[in-house]
C-alpha cells in the first residue's frame, strides 16, 4: 500500500528556521506527500516552494494551546487563506470545553470554517486532555459546526494519537466526518493501523521513515 497520498509532512517546531520550512518542501516533493503543516507565518513561504506541484499548504491555527480569541482565529485562519493554504487544523478551545461552554467552542468552530469557505478545515481536540465524555463532545461539536475533518493531537500536548481515541473518534462521526491521526506516527506499520480505522490523514515528521519501509 502506497503511504505517501495520506501524509501530512509537518514541521511545527519553535525552532523551524526559513531553511527547515524549504527543506519540508523539497523533500515533500521528493516523496510525493499529500500536504505539508506549517505554522501560519510559514504559509507563504510553502506556498511559494510548492507552486508548480500539486502538494496542499495545510496551516495550523491557534497552536498548540487553542485560547486565543475566536476573533484572533478567524483573522488567523484567513490570512493563511489568503496566502496560499488549502487545509486549516485549528486548535479548539480545550479549557471552555472542559468548562461545558459547548456552544462556544461550536461557534468558534463554525466561524472559522464561514471564514475560510470550501477549504478543509480539521478540528484538533488534544485527545491526551479531554475524557471520553469530553472527546464524544468534540466530535458532536465538529459535526454540528461544519467541520471537515477531526483530528487527534497537536503533538505538543502530554500524549499523542492513540488508536482507542480514534475508534472513539470513528465511532461517533462514523463517514460523516474525516480522521487525521497525529502525534507519535513514526513508523509504516503503526500508520497502517491507524488507515485500517478509517483514518484519512497522518500528520507526521517522520513521513520519510514511514514510506521508506516495508
Amino acid at each position: 500500500m502506497e503511504l505517501n497520498p495520506y501524509i501530512d509532512h509537518t514541521v511545527l517546531k519553535a525552532s523551524a528556521t526559513v531553511d527547515d520550512i524549504k527543506h519540508l518542501c523539497t523533500e515533500a516533493k521528493e516523496y510525493d506527500f499529500y500536504a505539508v503543516c506549517v505554522s501560519s507565518y510559514y504559509v507563504a513561504l510553502a506556498h511559494s516552494e510548492l507552486m508548480q506541484t500539486d502538494i496542499k499548504v495545510a496551516a495550523v491555527v491557534g497552536f498548540p494551546l487553542g485560547s486565543m480569541t475566536t476573533r484572533i482565529k478567524v483573522l488567523e485562519a484567513q490570512q493563511c487563506v489568503d496566502q496560499g493554504a488549502t487545509e486549516i487544523d485549528m486548535v479548539l478551545n480545550i479549557g471552555l470545553l472542559k468548562s461545558g461552554y459547548h456552544k462556544i467552542v461550536e461557534d468558534e468552530i463554525r466561524s472559522i470554517k464561514k471564514a475560510i469557505g470550501s477549504q478543509n478545515l480539521k478540528v484538533i481536540f488534544e485527545n491526551c486532555y479531554l475524557t471520553t465524555a469530553e472527546k464524544k463532545m468534540a466530535c458532536k461539536l465538529s459535526l454540528n459546526a461544519g467541520a471537515d475533518f477531526i483530528k487527534t493531537s497537536t503533538g505538543f500536548g502530554s500524549g499523542g494519537a492513540t488508536l482507542e481515541d480514534v475508534q472513539l473518534m470513528k465511532n461517533e462521526v462514523g463517514n460523516h466526518l474525516q480522521i487525521k491521526a497525529s502525534g507519535g506516527i513514526r513508523d509504516r506499520k503503526t500508520a497502517l493501523q491507524y488507515l485500517d480505522l478509517g483514518v484519512s490523514r497522518i500528520g507526521t515528521s517522520s513521513g520519510i521513515a514511514i514510506v521508506s519501509t516495508t
